[in-house]
């Protein structure tokens, strides 16, 4: 489980409480400015999206809690065995371990080579279907990142709205000038409000979400390539380091060290 989106938000709902002050919390609670920026926000929100795509949020919880899915390593060594097993019985012979495979994305790919497809159709079929997935990431991150845009603007309405209230009773009452600057806190809080909506909730849930989608698209990238290679006959060395490039210089390290222990351990237990 990947729990730092909610480390985050303890993290920074803890220093909030810390540099406000503990005895002057009551002076930052007010129901009426809540149910301008929250439930503005809300109502935005359902306003500018299908309920098919709200009704999604729990699920996007879940991916965002938990841990990473795709893992590129692992997918690249059997990309690289069935590149071996393809160039010694044939690309026929992948049918048997896709049908053991999991992962419906990577199944779908080893069997289109094993119905000897075009290269270039395939490539296509599966670029497709992973911009359309793209797309619809893209769709549920700009849910949130709506998020972050609308939960401010509701809290300067609020501030207005104290405003205009405040200055309303000044002028049906002289006397109210002495509660001037407690009229002006509580206008104040919405954009207070607004603010830790926008960028301790609807700001990191987005990028977590961007984050989960740019790991997907790596993987689904290195599965294309890989079963084109493997297609194309090229040479499981080659293959491999060929995948290896889409990973960063540390991961890459950090693997190549990984197989140079696991080799250096076979050959002392041979010896």
């Amino acid at each position: 489980m990947d729990i730092s989106l909610i480390v985050g938000w303890v993290l920074g709902i803890v220093l909030i409480i810390y540099g406000i002050g503990l005895q002057k919390m009551g002076n930052f609670i007010d129901i009426p400015s809540v149910i301008i920026v929250v439930g503005g926000t809300i109502a935005a929100l359902i306003a500018s999206y299908p309920f098919k795509v709200l009704a999604q949020v729990p699920k996007h919880i879940g991916i965002m809690l938990s841990p990473k899915k795709y893992n590129a390593e692992k997918v690249i060594d059997t990309l690289v065995e069935m590149a071996k097993t393809a160039r010694k019985k044939g690309l026929l012979v992948l049918e048997e371990q896709a049908n053991g495979i999991k992962d419906p994305f990577l199944k779908q790919s080893i069997m289109l080579i094993v119905d000897a497809m075009d290269a270039e159709k395939i490539r296509e079929m599966l670029e497709s279907e992973v911009a359309a997935m793209s797309e619809r990431h893209d769709q549920d991150v700009s849910m949130y990142e709506k998020g972050t845009s609308v939960a401010p603007a509701f809290g300067m309405i609020g501030t207005l709205v104290g405003l205009v209230n405040m200055l309303k009773s000044m002028n049906m009452d002289s006397g109210s000038a002495n509660s001037l600057g407690a009229d002006m806190s509580v206008a104040l809080i919405t954009t207070f409000y607004g603010c830790v909506l926008a960028h301790l909730l609807f700001g990191p849930m987005a990028k977590k979400l961007r984050i989960r989608n740019d790991e997907e698209l790596l993987y689904k990238q290195i599965i294309i390539e890989g079963v084109l290679s493997i297609q194309a006959g090229d040479n499981p060395k080659y293959l491999e380091e060929k995948l290896l490039s889409y990973l960063s210089q540390g991961q890459q390290n950090k693997i190549m060290k990984k197989k140079s222990g696991n080799t250096g351990r076979e050959d002392a237990a041979a010896s």
